[in-house]
This record gives structure tokens, C-alpha cells and sequence, in this order.
């Protein structure tokens, strides 16, 4: 295998830099779309079930490619992949912008749904090319930039799509793309770090074909209904393909996904808090503009705009970006379990506030904050504590299981929190309040599962420590 190319005087601000722009990108495309839905379900005449696939097709083809891209990356080249999935993502928002039906709009939100391997390809060149001290810092802000984006997303998404037009949701990311491929390409070395096993083809069917069965039962379950055959063979069909999945890694010698990797305790532990701070995260997304936006003559509802709505989550994505880098910090001092388990009683707090007081701006906007807090605490340190615990030739993989972790929680907690709306609605088609102190609660008890995976989290500042059979020879080594 050739060597990569030597890197001396690579810049960490401009490596850090333009993968943020990157992180940040992929962000914003999953939450400019939601609020335009209904505009543009009428611009292409279509349903609301039908332009619901937006969402769905982009969730799933984020979750296959995840955890591939991340193992391509680990095996191939971070830098190399990380273009490959920047030119899907470019094309997905070109082929989006033009689109002039559902069908071409789907297609390109399919193609933007590989941005998801952006940041576990990230945080594995932070790994290799940042200074050991400035890798906490760095991954905190990396992942802010998750809630950053997409509290930036929520508001502008009004704005653009009422002043100029919703296909401007992706011409503004495409400029982006651009600029940070291009920063990619020109101002950061390839990984000096490599797996050197042989791509898994079996493994990586039989977890695409799992994930589409369980994420588009979870995504659809609601409308088909949850006991419907469409729903239930869904289901088991992804519980049969997931089993004979885990059979395969265990007994193929380069396995996708090492299954005695995910076997260890900091990384399991992790992937546990990463479903819950993924039911807590969209569940936040889903409950508290949804609470803003209905009429105040219900009693409970704030009777705010789409764009007020999502000015209220601001506080959030500020709250991300000072607390993600402060996790690394306390990181570096403490090991991740401490700032994981700050992050997870942080934001169960504001759930448990949520579910006692939201009749004022400021109940709303002082959970909002905690919520921040907690999230930009807790999913820098997961990503740190599994840093801290595989070796580098599996960075990109581990983080982005993690990340397929949190989008399944997502998954759930949107299908389950949309299952309790739906059965407290009114005559008038209101969810009541009830239904939403219920999804506040059970954000709350999500949490309360990830506070007892946290307190299994090894403790310390544990590193790994890199044998000379983890790197190839005359590249460098080490986190």
C-alpha cells in the first residue's frame, strides 16, 4: 500500500475549520427541510404523506452510509472518503435545488443523507492531525456543531423559503459544500493511520438491509399502523437481518463492524447514553416548537410562528457551542464519564422542568438552554470516551456507530412521542397537554437509561496506547 503523503506543516485552525464548515452543512440539511414541508408539498402537488419521504429517505441513507463510509475511511483514507461523501452531499443539494417533482427531490435527499459519515470521518482526522491536548476541544465543538446547525436550520428555513424560494434551502448548502471540499482537498493530509483488511461486502448488505427494515418501520409505523402487517414483518424482518448480521461479523475475519470492539465497556456504554440522547434530542426538535406554534386559546400552547418557533432553540445551539468544548476540557482533567454524566443530569432536568412548567416564554427558553447544556456535555464526551478506548484504525467506524446509535434513538423516540400525541388528540386534531407532559416524561426516563450506562463508563483519562502492529510501517501512530 502507498504511503500517504507527508503532511509537516499542516495548520489544526484551518483543519479544524473546514471540517467544521463540513459538520455544519450536513447539520442544516436535516433541519432546513422540516419546517418547508408544507410549502413544498404544495409547490409539487403532492400529499403530506407523500412529501413526508423527504425526511424518511434522507434518514435512511444516512444510516447505511454512516457506518460504511466510516469503515472505508478507517480502511482507505479519511481525507479520501470524506471528499467522496462531500461530492454525494454536493450532488444530493444540486440535484434538489433543480428538482421539479417528488421523485428528483427524494433522489437528492438520498444522496445528502451519506453527509452522515461527515463527522465520524472528522473526528478521525482531528485523531490523527491535532495536537493530543487540542483533540477534546475539537471533537466538543465538532460536535456542537450537530445542534449549532440545526438550531441554524430551524431559523432560517422560514425566512429563505418565504423570500425566495424553498429550492434555496439547497443552493445556500451547495456554496458551503464547495468551499469546504475545496479546504478539505487543498489544506489537509491523508490519514497517516490505516486499517489494511478488505471490505466486508456480506456484513456491510446485511446491516443496510437491517437498518432501511427497522428505520422506515419506525419512520412509517405510525401511518401504517403499529399492528398492521406492513409494520410488524417490517420489524421482524430487521430483527432477523440485524441477528444474521452479528453471526457474520463474529465469523468473517475482517468484520465491518469488530463486534468485540462494541463489547467493550467504553464502548457500549456509550452507544446506550447515544440511543437516549438521540430520543431526547428529536424529541426536543419535535415537542417544544410544536408546543410554541399552537393557538393560545388552548390553554398551554404559545400561539408562535414557524420562525418564532425556531428562534425560541436558539439558546440551545448557543449553549452547545460554549459546553461541547468545556466537556473536552473536563475531559482532559477527568476522563469523559464525569462530563457525560453532568451532560445526562443536565438535560434530564430540563425534561423534568418541561414536564412541570411550559406556560411561560421563560419555562420554554430556561429548559431550551439545559437542554444545551446537557447535549453539548454529553455527546462530546461519548465521542472522547470512544476515542479513548479503540485503537486509531478503528476511529471512524466506533464513532460512527455511536452516531448510528443516536439516530436510532431518534428514530424511536419521534416514533414513540408522535405515538402519544396521536393518542391524546382532541376532537379538533390538538394534541393535548396531557400528551405532551406524558413525551416530556419519557424524555426524562430515556435519560434516566443513559445516566446508568454512564456510571458503567470506565473511569479516567484512559488512552489508548498504539502496538506497533495497529500502523503501518513509517506512518505515525498514536491519538
Amino acid at each position: 500500500m502507498t504511503r500517504p503523503r507527508a503532511a509537516p506543516h499542516t495548520n489544526p485552525a484551518l483543519v479544524f475549520g473546514f471540517l467544521a464548515l463540513a459538520g455544519m452543512v450536513f447539520a442544516m440539511l436535516q433541519s432546513l427541510v422540516a419546517p418547508a414541508l408544507p410549502t413544498m408539498a404544495a409547490d409539487l402537488r403532492t400529499s403530506t404523506a407523500d412529501i413526508s419521504w423527504l425526511v424518511t429517505a434522507y434518514l435512511l441513507a444516512a444510516a447505511v452510509a454512516t457506518p460504511i463510509a466510516g469503515r472505508l475511511g478507517d480502511m482507505f483514507g479519511r481525507r479520501r472518503v470524506l471528499l467522496i461523501v462531500l461530492g454525494l452531499l454536493a450532488t444530493g443539494a444540486l440535484v434538489a435545488a433543480l428538482a421539479g417533482n417528488l421523485a428528483v427531490l427524494v433522489t437528492g435527499r438520498v444522496l445528502q443523507g451519506a453527509g452522515g459519515a461527515i463527522l465520524p470521518l472528522a473526528f478521525g482526522i482531528v485523531r490523527d492531525e491535532l495536537p493530543r491536548e487540542r483533540v477534546g476541544v475539537a471533537v466538543g465543538l465538532l460536535s456542537a456543531l450537530l445542534g449549532t446547525g440545526g438550531g441554524l436550520g430551524s431559523v432560517l428555513a422560514g425566512p429563505i423559503t418565504e423570500h425566495l424560494s424553498w429550492h434555496w434551502l439547497f443552493w445556500f448548502p451547495l456554496i458551503m459544500i464547495a468551499v469546504a471540499a475545496a479546504g478539505i482537498a487543498y489544506g489537509i493530509p491523508e490519514s497517516p493511520v490505516r486499517a489494511s483488511d478488505r471490505i466486508d461486502v456480506p456484513g456491510a448488505l446485511l446491516l443496510s438491509s437491517g437498518l432501511v427494515c427497522l428505520l422506515l418501520a419506525l419512520s412509517k409505523g405510525d401511518g401504517w399502523g403499529w399492528t398492521s402487517g406492513t409494520a410488524l414483518g417490517s420489524l421482524g424482518g430487521a430483527a432477523v437481518v440485524l441477528a444474521t448480521w452479528v453471526v457474520v461479523e463474529l465469523r468473517v475475519r475482517a468484520p465491518l463492524v469488530d463486534m468485540r470492539m462494541l463489547a467493550n465497556r467504553g464502548v457500549w456504554t456509550t452507544n446506550i447514553a447515544g440511543i437516549s440522547f438521540g430520543v431526547v434530542t428529536f424529541g426536543s426538535f419535535l415537542l417544544v416548537p410544536l408546543l410554541l406554534q399552537l393557538p393560545t386559546a388552548t390553554g398551554y400552547g404559545h400561539g408562535k410562528s414557524v420562525s418564532e418557533a425556531g428562534l425560541y432553540l436558539l439558546p440551545a445551539s448557543m449553549a452547545m457551542v460554549v459546553f461541547a468544548p468545556l466537556s473536552g476540557v473536563l475531559d482532559r482533567h477527568f476522563g469523559a464519564k464525569l462530563p457525560l454524566t453532568l451532560g445526562i443530569l443536565m438535560a434530564a432536568a430540563s425534561f423534568v422542568l418541561l414536564a412541570v412548567a411550559h406556560d411561560a416564554a421563560w419555562h420554554i427558553l430556561t429548559a431550551v438552554t439545559m437542554i444545551g447544556i446537557g447535549i453539548g456535555l454529553g455527546s462530546s464526551a461519548m465521542t472522547n470516551a470512544i476515542l479513548a478506548t479503540v485503537p486509531p484504525t478503528q476511529t471512524s467506524v466506533a464513532t460512527s456507530i455511536n452516531t448510528l446509535a443516536r439516530t436510532i434513538g431518534g428514530s424511536i423516540g419521534t416514533a414513540v412521542l408522535a405515538a402519544i400525541l396521536s393518542a391524546t388528540t382532541s376532537a379538533r386534531h390538538v394534541p393535548s397537554e396531557a400528551g405532551f407532559t406524558a413525551g416530556f416524561w419519557m424524555c426524562a426516563g430515556a435519560l434516566g437509561v443513559a445516566f446508568l450506562a454512564a456510571l458503567m463508563l470506565p473511569a479516567g483519562r484512559r488512552r489508548w496506547v498504539v502496538q506497533p502492529s495497529d500502523a503501518s510501517p513509517g506512518r505515525r501512530s498514536g491519538p
